[in-house]
Order: C-alpha cells, then structure tokens, then sequence
C-alpha cells in the first residue's frame, strides 16, 4: 500500500510517459543541467581513393550538419562537425568496430558554427551493421568538455550500402545520409 500523495505522483509520472505530457525533471547531477538534446541532420563522407575490394589507406572526410535541434536550455537550434583521418580499408571491411574523439559545433555564436559557436568534445566509439541496403552506425559516448559536459549521448548515422559494383569499378567516393544525435 502506497502513501496517497506517492501514488499519485507514480499516476501522474505514468500518465506523462504514456501521452508525452512534460513531467516535472528530478534533481540533476549535472548544475544548471540544460536537459536533453535531440538534432536531426545529414552525414556526408567522403572516400579518397575510392573504396574498393582491396584493403588501402584511405582518406576520409566527414561532414556533419545538423539543421534541426530542440531541447536542452533553447539556445542550441543547429550544429555540426567535421572530421579528416586515414584508415586502412577496403569494402569487405567497412563494418569494423572504431573509436574516435568528436567536436560537435553548436550554433551559439553570431558568426555560424564553424566560427564562434560553443562545443561538446565526446568520446564515442561504435560499430557498423548492414540492413535492408544501409549502412547502420550507431556511436555512444560521453561529452567530456564544454557544453553537455558529463552527459551521455548517442548518435545513429545511416548511410546508403556500398554495392558490389561499385567496389569492383572504380570504388565508393562518397556517401551521403541521415543521421540523429541525442545527448541526455
């Protein structure tokens, strides 16, 4: 048996997860916590060489924009990222398991993202999987400096399956996908 005003409030909690209703945060660790982030976006990656069947050293430029982002304190509308290293691969391999350090770029700044905004540096690391011809990455990890300091997050990109085609020819160049970022 329940305390009336406890068994309400488990009612009321119920209730809001059910119909999406805000309920009331509890207490955060995190001081002037800005609440979960959700951003929604496009990926484009590209490959020189192109990837082909024959494992190589591979330069890979990734390109994140992200034009829809809601939640946290209001303040984060859009962002991005942008990285550049070299991998050994081929297209038998391109599933493999990795680890990087990202720095996403809020819109926070009066010049756009690439020039004053703040950021979230994580650590993330994640795997590959092909479904139903996409390349399906999710990423988790941790902000460990600037804004979103201490929160998880998680990002899923899918990209469209290279086919057998093109790494028989001259190999995959570029790919171009969706891709959401929450940080909670």
């Amino acid at each position: 048996m329940t305390v009336g005003g406890t068994r309400l409030a488990a009612v009321a909690l119920v209730t809001a997860v059910l119909f999406g209703v805000a309920a009331p945060a509890p207490a955060s660790a995190h001081p002037h916590d800005p609440g979960p982030l959700q951003c929604q976006g496009t990926e484009s990656v590209s490959y020189r060489p192109g990837i082909t069947l024959q494992p190589r050293p591979i330069r890979v430029t990734v390109d994140g924009r992200f034009a829809s982002c809601t939640g946290g304190d209001g303040t984060v509308k859009s962002g991005g990222y942008h990285e550049e290293f070299t991998i050994v691969t081929g297209c038998n391999n391109l599933l493999e398991g990795f680890r990087s350090r990202r720095t996403y770029v809020w819109n926070t700044g009066n010049s756009g993202i690439r020039n004053t905004g703040d950021s979230s540096t994580a650590d993330i690391s994640g795997s590959s999987t092909a479904a139903v011809g996409q390349v399906v990455t999710p990423a988790t990890g941790t902000v460990t400096h600037g804004r979103f300091l201490g929160h998880d997050l998680l990002q899923v990109v899918l990209l469209p399956q290279p086919s057998a085609l093109q790494c028989l020819a001259g190999g995959l160049t570029a790919a171009t996908g969706a891709t959401t970022l929450s940080i909670f």
